[in-house]
């Protein structure tokens, strides 16, 4: 992950990322140096791993 990015990105942005690296079925790549983004993004990784992403939801709706 690039550190200088990492260092501008809010709760919500690491829940997003989580989300995105479940729905991509990504390994968990949580930030080490940083105890509440790591958090917020293990929360966003089980929250989409529970959830479907909603690109593929989009998709599916168009294609039925």
């Amino acid at each position: 992950m690039n550190k200088v990015s990492n260092a501008l990105m809010t709760d919500e942005d690491w829940i997003d990322r989580g989300k995105a690296d479940a729905w991509a079925k990504k390994p968990k790549q949580t930030p080490e140096h940083d105890p509440q983004a790591a958090s917020m993004y293990d929360l966003g990784y089980c929250e989409g791993a529970i959830e479907r992403s909603p690109i593929n939801c989009k998709t599916e709706l168009k294609n039925s």
